[in-house]
């Protein structure tokens, strides 16, 4: 988003490497389209799960009939129940640009990349395992990648430009889960939409439009990694309100790294509260005074926030009590030669020289690129026999993106949310977020929600999950299981169980 777009082996059963698999089958469908078909099995929470995997392409078109685009999707239908009644969950990621490529391959799908139980990687070559914290047991899964990313492509002649903006984007994702259901008899089935980083901004924009034009209500959204309001979350010189917002977060990853003071080191989450009540208290108030703030007033917001951040009180004092969360990554570990990731500020990396401004990479996404990039083709190929020439665009050329539908203004989609909660009492909304989250803080996600002013009916059908990683918080094997049983709560709560 914004300014990026973005092995101690673990022990794996026998049973999960061997899983039975049969040949491939070529479906030939009313489109004209050809899917791959391939059977296999997953174990997960003790049990195993047999399933179906669709690999390929639905073809979709205008109001007049033209094909405008080939979209991509990997579809797992679990075996042996009426999928009719089945819950199924459209999925996708951010970007905007990205494939689906992280939640499929991350924490969701039936395979998932291998890293260590900290989610580092231990370098080439990179693997593959079963996920045993797949979602599969509870719902059929569908990994939709948006027009230009992963194997997607606007049809011959047509501009991709059609496609790449807020509006456009809502509306091709729209329409295409609009044909699948058609397509693989899926109206009658409970519908979700699980989406992360800008996928949570489509999933709302979506939540509306899929109301208001094509009339599917769904059942829940799953927002991870959420951001709905631009302005809470991006830095413009006179826009404070993110500068208040990304202190707790500026508090979690000097916890991590053990920067705070001995009283705030003692307890992360005693630390979180003591910071989100001073970033909307007295902080938010110093950074509204602007130079109607005292000297006295600025050396003692300076000093809290220096307490709160692990920086230096001269350094907040230097960048006038507002400190970008890029030179944030630089600055904390300075004296060590370490600069700390965007998407997970777990991780740290080494620049050229330690004097910059801002790190020259972010290490976090350095950490997943290769893996992520290697095991979706590896797993394409040689697990559900699709065969490709196009190459597979982890990240697809969609810029400039079309912001025209709120010009001059941030994008927000809380609003949409809002309208679509309104209009459908039963829809639930899970919201997570990672501590250690640059992209999108977790506390932006908070502040979001609470001034989308719900009532009380509503608010309580959002319900909140923090995880102590960062953006892709599943690659951290402790949040990865915790984050399955939150998930398996979240649809009985949602189906009123």
């Amino acid at each position: 988003m914004r300014k990026y777009i973005f092995i101690f082996i673990l022990f794996v059963p026998i049973s999960y490497l061997f899983a039975q698999k049969t040949a491939p089958i070529t479906e030939p469908t009313p489109a004209g389209v050809t899917v791959v078909t391939t059977k296999n099995s997953v174990t997960i929470s003790g049990k195993k799960v047999d399933y179906t995997a669709f690999t390929g392409y639905l073809n979709l078109k205008n109001d007049t009939g033209k094909l405008i685009a080939k979209m991509f999707f990997t579809y797992y239908k679990k075996d042996g129940e009426d999928a009719a009644k089945r819950p199924v969950t459209f999925t996708f990621n951010g970007g905007p640009g990205s494939s689906s490529v992280w939640l499929h391959m991350g924490g969701l799908g039936p395979k998932r990349v291998q890293f260590n139980d900290e989610g580092f990687s231990e370098g080439p070559p990179y693997s593959f395992i079963s996920n045993e914290y797949s979602w599969l047991d509870k719902t059929d899964l569908v990994f939709i990648d948006p027009v230009s990313t992963g194997f997607s492509r606007p049809a011959p002649g047509e501009s991709p430009k059609q496609f790449h903006g807020f509006n456009e984007d809502v509306a091709s994702m729209a329409s295409f889960i609009r044909h699948f259901l058609s397509r693989y008899e899926r109206w009658g089935s409970p519908k979700y939409l699980a989406g992360e980083s800008y996928g949570t901004t489509r999933a709302a924009g979506l939540s509306k439009y899929l109301q208001d034009r094509h009339r599917i209500y769904l059942n829940g959204i799953f927002m991870i990694s959420a951001v709905l309001n631009f302005g809470t979350n991006d830095y413009y010189v006179g826009n404070d309100l993110p500068r208040a917002l990304y202190i707790p977060s500026y508090t979690a990853a000097a916890w991590y790294h053990k920067k705070l003071a001995p009283a705030l080191q003692a307890n992360l989450q005693n630390a979180l509260k003591e910071a989100e009540a001073f970033a909307i208290g007295p902080y938010a108030t110093a950074l509204i005074k602007g130079g109607w703030l005292s000297e006295l007033e600025k050396n003692a917001i300076a000093e809290k926030m220096s307490y709160y951040t692990g920086l230096s009180k001269e350094y907040c004092l230097q960048a006038n009590l507002r400190v970008e969360e890029s030179r944030f990554y630089k600055e904390l570990r300075r004296k060590d030669g370490l600069s700390i990731g965007r998407l997970d500020a777990r991780f740290t990396g080494r620049d050229i020289d330690d004097a910059g401004e801002v790190n020259s990479f972010d290490p976090s996404f350095a950490n997943i690129d290769g893996p992520f990039t290697a095991t979706i083709n590896d797993y394409f190929q040689r697990e559900l026999n699709f065969k490709e020439e196009n190459g597979y665009n982890i990240f697809g050329d969609v810029y400039p993106w079309n912001y025209s539908n709120v010009q001059n203004q941030f994008l927000n989609v809380a609003e949409s949310l809002r309208d679509a909660m309104s209009k459908n009492p039963d829809l639930k909304v899970y919201m997570g977020a990672g501590y250690y989250d640059f992209a999108t803080p977790y506390f932006t996600a908070k502040y979001d929600i609470e001034h989308m002013f719900l009532r009380p009916e509503q608010r309580k059908n959002v319900q909140f999950y923090f995880y102590e990683s960062g953006h892709m918080y599943y690659i951290h094997k402790p949040s990865l299981v915790q984050f399955k049983k939150d998930v398996d709560a979240f649809f009985e709560f949602s189906r009123g169980k």
